[in-house]
């Protein structure tokens, strides 16, 4: 999988605001394999169009 833009990559904390739920939900997400995490080791980056079709999945 290639990473997507930069412009399109939030941190842990924006995630979770942007998809209403808390971080540990997202870490879970990505431990489960639901959500990809991109960024360096102590950094969790992920992508703002994958996580809005998560979240939109969610209200169905």
């Amino acid at each position: 999988m290639t990473r997507p833009p930069r412009h399109r990559l939030i941190p842990t904390n924006v995630a979770a605001l942007a998809a209403g739920v808390s971080e540990a939900t997202i870490r879970k997400w990505v431990s489960r394999g639901k959500l990809t995490r991109y960024g360096t080791p102590g950094r969790s980056e992920f992508d703002i169009e994958e996580l809005t079709e998560i979240a939109l999945r969610r209200q169905r």
